[in-house]
């Protein structure tokens, strides 16, 4: 397929041109660009790579223990209802895994493939909450850059993501708002690809304030609704070590067997703020939930 181009660099040749023909540079993708800044303002993509231990619990309602570079994952919380604790280990990139329901293994293998489906869920859905800006150019991410907008005085470039048939839900779409002077994302608004049952596609809009040092990171805890509405992920941390009984045992997880990062405080960031651990209904979706069901 490159026979076209090839043929008309060498007519350009028989025609007599003696000299190399000039080449201009590459004028590279704004939308590129503005991520790497987004990434460098957050700690930069060498500090990202080197993270390895997160921890948060979404919104309250579930927590994570996840080592991002094994695909090991702890997924917990208590029914509010039924009183039930939940456990589910598993590792992400082999799918294989246990669940735990008040400390009983769950032997059913087809409620044991349901639950590892949950809990794939509710990591894809939980940590996009926390982490959207470090995913910015994942691959099978369309990112392009959709101008500028100035909402009361501060200047933010706006970058469109569209997925190229990759997720649980292609079809969803995200407007992540980048304030030029921080270059930290300060709003998302998303469109959602529409699901069954409904007419028209689901559309939020939150900020993300609350930017604070993570080990070498910057991580946004509160999520801001446009009608003032707060929820924040609770007991937000980078770990240094984890105990690997966390991934393999359903057992509470003491305070021994971790131990936080510290590192520099990125640019504008405060100091980490830890909080209590808190638990509540497991509805893990596949698409951006906002809490509970």
């Amino acid at each position: 397929m490159l026979m076209i181009p090839l043929c008309l660099f060498w007519l350009a040749g028989c025609a007599g041109q003696e000299s190399e023909p000039e080449t201009a540079d590459a004028v590279p993708d704004q939308a590129q660009v503005i991520a790497e800044e987004v990434m460098e303002a957050m700690g930069g993509r060498d500090n990202w790579d080197a993270t390895r231990y997160i921890r948060f619990s979404f919104f309250g309602f579930r927590t994570h223990y996840w080592d991002k570079h094994d695909g090991r994952h702890r997924l917990s919380w208590t029914d509010r209802e039924s009183g039930q604790s939940h456990v589910i280990l598993m590792n992400l990139n082999t799918g294989e895994g246990q669940a735990f329901v008040d400390g009983s293994e769950v032997t059913d293998m087809e409620a044991q493939n349901q639950s590892l489906e949950r809990a794939r869920g509710a990591w894809i859905n939980d940590t996009y909450w926390l982490l959207m800006p470090y995913k910015l150019q994942d691959p099978g991410v369309d990112l392009a850059y959709d101008g500028e907008e100035v909402v009361d005085g501060t200047v933010y470039d706006k970058l469109h993501l569209s997925f190229n048939e990759v997720g649980n839900t292609p079809g969803d779409e995200y407007w992540a708002y980048i304030n030029r002077e921080t270059r930290l994302m300060d709003k998302w608004v998303y469109l959602l690809q529409l699901r069954e049952g409904q007419d028209e596609r689901s559309r939020g809009e939150w900020k993300w304030n609350d930017w604070r040092s993570h080990g070498d990171i910057l991580l946004s805890a509160e999520r801001e609704r446009m009608d003032g509405q707060k929820r924040s992920h609770e007991d937000l941390a980078v770990l240094e070590f984890v105990d690997d009984r966390v991934f393999t045992s359903p057992d509470p997880v003491s305070p021994e067997m971790v131990r936080e990062r510290t590192g520099q405080p990125g640019p504008g960031a405060s100091e980490s703020s830890g909080a209590s651990e808190s638990t509540g209904v497991p509805s893990a979706t596949t698409q951006p939930a906002e809490g509970s069901e």
